[in-house]
């Protein structure tokens, strides 16, 4: 590894500008990581509610490798090792019938919404405001922010965004063309927002009355980060398609839509070429591994944020944490990585929280302290 103000200026001349970033992460362990220079910190971030199982947790890293030694790729022409295994424990916690991967939670979306039009016949959805489901041209067309759909329109897929919450406007937006509504149970980039049991019974109820098939983005919310396989159960309400990413493979990049039964993808309607192979099968094995071991503790260490942070009103459901800061969000951030915690700004002056499940009381109250140092 060159030295930190090399490796800027390489990135600087050959790398697209498309990231601001400062510090340069080199190592991880457990809940923690370390940087360029050394520097130690408890890491809240995750690579954004990625490191589900931590960073490099034993059984991650010695599954993919032992997988690296016996078949990296073999495409989807061929049956793939651990994908058919890994399919059957998706389906059997989050009461699905069939998954089909993809790479990322962006391509678990478009797949989402392929499947909804394709089985429907019907080309329209709806989405809401402040949601993020993606930056790919399918995934971009539900996401809310202008800032980041807007430059890149027309962007070929009809929806209607309605407030997060709204049920009567969503009744409203629903009509005879409309393939999906697609929700996030909590959303994350938005900072946290948490919206009450009702909201996703009135989605169910109105998506049967319509024939609209409920879709629901778990990317951040799935395996385990809410104290749950999915965030939704905590509803009691089961929707028609589910997207999960991020938390799936402790970090390897791969993603899952999940369907009821009845809804699937015919012989040449869907398809990829990397999408659930041998190293991502692997790694997403070990990983749903660990967070059965984990799962029932993450309750818990939720109460524990929400009671060390009760002062600021902290949104949280199991390992998700949001707090409302206002301006001062990017200082207050900076503030935590200069006392070794690294915490995220998300929209609308809100800081989250996504730390590893297997974070420990310790690393809460250490986080939490420094949080409240910060936050003045």
């Amino acid at each position: 590894m060159q030295n930190k103000e090399d490796y800027r200026a390489l990135e600087a001349r050959y790398y697209m500008p498309a990231f601001s970033r400062e510090l340069m992460l080199v190592r991880g362990e457990g809940s923690r990581v370390w940087d360029a220079d050394g520097k130690e910190y408890i890491d809240c971030v995750a690579g954004i509610a990625v490191c589900s199982t931590g960073h490099c947790h034993p059984a991650v890293t010695r599954a993919i490798c032992e997988q690296a030694k016996r078949l990296i790729h073999c495409s989807n022409l061929y049956y793939v090792p651990g994908q058919a295994e890994l399919a059957q424990k998706l389906v059997e916690k989050t009461g699905m019938a069939k998954a089909f991967f993809s790479n990322s939670g962006a391509e678990a979306t478009d797949g989402a919404l392929k499947l909804a039009r394709v089985r429907t016949g019907r080309k329209k959805f709806v989405a809401f405001t402040h949601g993020f489901h993606g930056r790919t041209i399918g995934s971009l067309a539900v996401t809310h922010k202008p800032a980041i759909r807007e430059p890149f329109e027309p962007l070929g897929i009809a929806r209607t965004f309605v407030e997060y919450g709204d049920l009567d406007g969503l009744r409203r937006a629903v009509d005879a063309d409309t393939a999906g509504v697609i929700v996030e149970p909590i959303q994350g980039e938005a900072g946290v927002i948490i919206p009450p049991d009702s909201f996703f019974e009135g989605i169910r109820e109105i998506c049967d009355e319509s024939g609209a098939l409920m879709i629901v983005d778990e990317v951040q919310t799935g395996m385990g980060r809410t104290g749950k396989w999915l965030a939704v159960q905590h509803t009691g309400v089961k929707p028609d398609i589910v997207m999960l990413a991020k938390g799936i493979a402790s970090g390897f990049p791969m993603g899952a839509l999940l369907a009821r039964g009845g809804l699937e993808f015919r012989k040449g309607e869907h398809g990829s070429t990397f999408a659930g192979g041998p190293l991502a099968c692997a790694a997403g094995l070990a990983t749903f591994g660990v967070i059965e071991e984990v799962l029932p503790s993450v309750p818990e260490k939720g109460e524990r944020f929400r009671a060390a942070l009760s002062q600021y009103s902290p949104r949280v459901r199991g390992l998700m944490v949001g707090i409302t800061v206002g301006d001062r969000c990017a200082e207050v951030q900076k503030r935590c990585a200069e006392k070794g915690v690294l915490v995220n700004c998300a929209a609308d002056g809100n800081l989250r929280l996504v730390p590893p499940l297997v974070i420990t009381p310790a690393e809460i109250d250490r986080a939490c302290t420094v949080l409240k140092d910060a936050l003045g």
